[in-house]
């Protein structure tokens, strides 16, 4: 692949070495700037396509923060990109649709795998090697969430593709096979649904480095068949300052040598 310049990622626009180790990834670029503000001395890297990137300093160690846009294939891209650019550390920082029920808006959910019922993780590795976090950031957040005091849920999640394919499954030429699997997945016990973690998790585990996922519960369509309380909640600070702590708990542990 020829780059537009040598030691330049095509598609994020950043220079090798030119990002910390740690990364967190949201989807959506406007989340860049809050998420830099947690750090000391934020400085805009590079905005490219979907792709926002922010470096700046937690305890010393520099860190980075890049959004992947929506679903698989961006989020890939970036990862591919990132890592070539020297970072070895990833917590994506999202949002999430409910499923388990007793999963209430505004809870986080962290997953410690993906149901690959998306497409790109099918080009790295075939569907029966399981997407799966990486144990030490699944116990960096589950510390972070702790220590914050913030209500969470701890296991697998859904990863799909078509958004409205889960929300109007009806007005789908696949209905059937779409309602068949969801109900399938809800007596598996999963906990949430969203588009990027079983990606990443393939991708991570391809290139060898370490890939976790915290969400805010924006809202959970069971609940709402159910009858119960489910209203709408947009604001990620929670899941913000969960993935920002946990960068710390690695960080410190990563220097500990633990």
């Amino acid at each position: 692949m020829k780059y537009a310049q040598e030691g330049m990622q095509y598609h994020l626009q950043i220079r090798n070495g030119e990002v910390g180790g740690y990364v967190i990834l949201p989807g959506d670029p406007k989340r860049c700037a809050k998420i830099a503000a947690y750090f000391d001395d934020p400085v805009l890297v590079a905005d490219s396509r979907e792709f926002v990137t922010y470096n700046g300093f937690l305890d010393g160690q520099q860190v980075t923060v890049t959004s992947t846009g929506i679903g698989g294939p961006s989020a890939a891209i970036a990862m591919e990109e990132l890592v070539k650019a020297g970072a070895h550390t990833f917590i994506r920082v999202g949002t999430c649709g409910g499923m388990d029920p007793a999963v209430k808006s505004g809870d986080l959910v962290i997953a410690t795998g993906a149901i690959r019922a998306e497409g790109t993780s099918r080009e790295y590795a075939p569907i029966e090697f399981p997407a799966v976090a990486d144990p030490d950031v699944v116990w960096a957040l589950r510390r972070a969430a702790d220590r914050l005091a913030l209500p969470f849920h701890v296991g697998v999640v859904q990863c799909k593709d078509s958004f409205y394919g889960q929300h109007e499954p009806d007005s789908m030429p696949v209905d059937y096979d779409l309602k068949q699997k969801w109900g399938a997945w809800l007596r598996l016990g999963c906990k949430a649904s969203e588009m990027e973690s079983a990606a990443l998790f393939i991708v991570a585990s391809y290139l060898r480095v370490r890939c976790g996922s915290v969400f805010l519960t924006v809202a959970n369509q069971e609940r709402e068949k159910a009858g119960l309380s489910n209203p709408v909640v947009h604001d990620t600070d929670s899941a913000v300052r969960t993935g920002v702590e946990a960068l710390r708990e690695l960080i410190r542990a990563d220097r500990a040598g633990n």
